[in-house]
């Protein structure tokens, strides 16, 4: 497998370059690098492991198929988990587990009355690292808990933000949503998620 220095992948334009030349090292190091994060958004998408799989390899052949024509308008990653969310959207149509993104625009998306005092939260404010590795154990499946509740378009939003750390940006790219849509999306889930967090610490604190 291949592996690069400090475990970052070099820049867009060597990364291209390699792929369109058929470098396995650096096709092996994109599967490392963002397997992982692919399938757990693939996984919101379709009802079953197996069918988030098939998305991400489907996903794979689309990128080697397409890398020729790539334009650079985006970056490699961007590009790459826009195919992923094209592909798993059409499957999840096909299992009827998803609804057009358009659906989202009739809620009202009052921004200026979701915004909280201080502005937005910082992503890593949404996950709390608590001493102890049982402690920290228990809260990963928490959130991972909460993560599996939320409605898919919040999931998702959440997912490629405070998981996969995409920008605002990126993730507008990305799912193909406005700046207003996805800071109501990522406020919505980030707020579930830390109410399911805070009645988990409230009932630690108590005394015995």
């Amino acid at each position: 497998m291949g592996s690069f220095a400090g475990g970052a992948l070099p820049p867009d334009d060597v990364v291209v370059t390699a792929l369109r030349a058929g470098d396995e090292t650096m096709f092996a190091a994109l599967l490392d690098t963002w397997s992982q994060g692919l399938l757990r958004v693939a996984r919101s998408y379709v009802s079953t492991d197996h069918s988030a799989e098939e998305v991400v390899q489907d996903t794979w052949l689309a990128v080697i198929d397409g890398i020729d024509g790539f334009e650079g308008r985006s970056s490699v990653k961007t590009w790459v988990y826009r195919i992923l969310v094209n592909t798993a959207k059409k499957r999840g149509v096909r299992e009827s587990r998803t609804l057009p993104w358009s659906a989202f625009e009739r809620d009202g998306l009052k921004t200026a009355e979701l915004e909280p005092p201080g502005g937005w939260p910082a992503p890593t404010a949404a996950w709390p690292t608590p001493e102890g590795e049982a402690l920290a154990s228990e809260v990963r499946g928490l959130i991972a808990e909460a993560l599996g509740r939320l409605p898919p378009r919040q999931r998702i939003v959440i997912a490629l933000r405070d998981v996969e750390g995409c920008t605002s940006d990126e993730v507008c790219e990305i799912l193909e949503i406005s700046p207003a849509n996805q800071r109501v999306l990522l406020h919505r889930a980030r707020m579930a998620v830390r109410g399911r967090l805070a009645g988990y610490y409230e009932s630690v604190k108590q005394p015995e």
